[in-house]
């Protein structure tokens, strides 16, 4: 199961889908946030379960942009689909119908080797980019 995938299909949503937990907001119409509820339903005991993973999503939900909080849930998820092989079958079969209802979207990884490199993974514009020694 690509969990990077899932986070950033539920990070966005996380406000909202804790909400509705709580029995506010209203239900998600799209097909991400349809997708998003239904993974989350699913999910949501075991994370109550985990006091870990509870605060990754709650922490996640209050700055759902943190590069660094969305690595801390990928870890805890990682925790409970090993400990319940069947939870990580499950959501990972619910990620696939997200995607190929063209619901999640993609997770793209970039390095950058050498001196000098530049690595960039979301959309840049109207930058300047160094690559050191006085070249741009």
């Amino acid at each position: 199961m690509d969990i990077a995938a899932l986070v950033s299909l539920l990070a966005p949503l996380l406000p909202q889908l804790l909400n509705l937990a709580a029995g506010q907001g209203d239900a998600a119409d799209g097909d991400r946030e349809g997708f998003g509820r239904r993974i989350w339903d699913r999910l949501r005991g075991r994370v109550e379960e985990s006091p870990a993973a509870h605060e990754a999503v709650r922490d996640l939900a209050d700055d759902p942009e943190d590069e660094d909080l969305r690595t801390v849930l990928k870890v805890q998820l990682k925790k409970l689909f090993n400990e319940d092989p069947e939870l990580a079958r499950e959501v990972g079969r619910l990620l696939d119908e997200a995607r190929a209802a063209g619901a999640a979207g993609t997770v793209t990884n970039v390095t950058a080797s050498g001196q000098g490199s530049i690595a960039i993974g979301r959309d840049v514009s109207g930058s300047t980019i160094s690559t050191g020694g006085q070249n741009s």
